[in-house]
């Protein structure tokens, strides 16, 4: 009796030609890598209490053809000390993105979710480093849930169209 066990997915039932989902990073790239320390080397002194840390995340989606796509990750953080700014950061940290055989209706979440999931631990090394170059501890960001912030925008957007439709 034949094994189906190395047979590639879809092949068992007849379904060879499906195209099977698909989700590849073509090349990975630093956008933008902005880091400043306009109070240095005064900011670089010890404290006796950890700064205010403020820090903003934004994702962005381009297509660049009916299957690749441009996703940008944006970090933005900022240090501050009482009034005294230490250091402010700012990636723009991009991917292309090779996606095919998925429902349009998937297409948003994965542009959205999956991709910056991709991406982040690669663009929080990078934010890392700079701060540490900068003369302070590295920034160690806490993971990111990607799939909360686009409900959130979902949530806004909807919103927003119910006040215009008013």
């Amino acid at each position: 009796m034949a094994s189906n066990e190395d047979a590639p997915v879809g092949a068992a039932n007849g379904n060879s030609n499906a195209a099977q989902p698909a989700l590849n990073v073509l090349a990975q790239y630093v956008k933008d890598l902005s880091f400043e320390s306009p109070g240095a080397p005064n900011s670089l002194r010890g404290r006796d209490k950890a700064p205010g840390i403020a820090i903003n995340v934004n994702v962005n989606a381009n297509p660049l053809s009916d299957k690749q796509f441009d996703v940008n990750l944006t970090l933005n953080a900022k240090a501050s000390f009482d009034q005294e700014v230490l250091f402010n950061v700012e990636l723009v940290y991009g991917g292309v993105f090779a996606i095919s055989g998925f429902p349009q209706e998937h297409m948003l979440p994965i542009l959205f979710i999956e991709c910056p999931r991709l991406l982040f631990p690669f663009a929080r090394q990078i934010i890392a480093e700079a701060t540490r170059n900068g003369g302070f501890p590295p920034l160690m960001l806490d993971p990111i849930d990607f799939a909360q912030m686009f409900q959130q925008k979902l949530a806004e957007d909807q919103a927003a169209s119910k006040v215009k439709a008013s």
